[in-house]
């Protein structure tokens, strides 16, 4: 079997696993009034784990391919593929995760787009600064005060310094 049918053979365990406890676990601990919303907190994830098994189906029983071998993974090349700009990703999305909450939602989500986005090739830093600071404060912005959900939007003792 190639390789990508045995990945999409794992994402499917994954997303099964994680769809029977979007759908049987996680509304346990739901509120009586909140049984009767037409949106619960598992709504997403009931949603993302049907997706995620569906595209992984298809990829297991091959719709997804048109003529041979276009876009094959070759297991025996993986020194050719950019191996290590995937694996510097995921460890940034590692430390990203990590330094979310002590450091802050802006400086640590503004610090991982503009390494992110060196990790992939851009050069250009004006851009880089000016793409990942807007969005970095529009995402807080809507989050924050749209949504009313709190984000720590820097490190505590900088919030102790400016708040008193």
């Amino acid at each position: 079997m190639a390789l990508d049918r045995w990945i999409a053979l794992v994402l499917l365990g994954i997303c099964l696993v994680y769809g029977y406890t979007a759908f049987f676990t996680m509304d346990e601990g739901l509120a009586p009034f909140a049984r009767r919303n037409p949106v619960w907190p598992s709504t997403f994830p009931k949603v993302l784990s049907v997706f995620g098994a569906g595209a992984s189906l298809l990829i297991l029983l091959g719709f997804e391919k048109d003529n041979g071998a276009i876009g094959e993974i070759d297991y025996r090349r993986l020194h050719e593929y950019k191996l290590g700009q995937a694996l510097l990703l995921l460890g940034l999305m590692i430390v990203y995760a990590l330094c979310l909450r002590p450091v802050g939602f802006l400086i640590a989500t503004s610090s991982f787009l503009i390494i992110g986005s060196f990790i992939l090739g851009e050069r250009k830093w004006w851009l880089m600064l000016v793409v990942s600071f807007s969005a970095t404060f529009i995402v807080w912005y809507l989050v924050q005060e749209v949504l009313g959900i709190y984000m720590r939007p820097l490190p505590t003792f900088i919030l102790n310094l400016v708040g008193g």
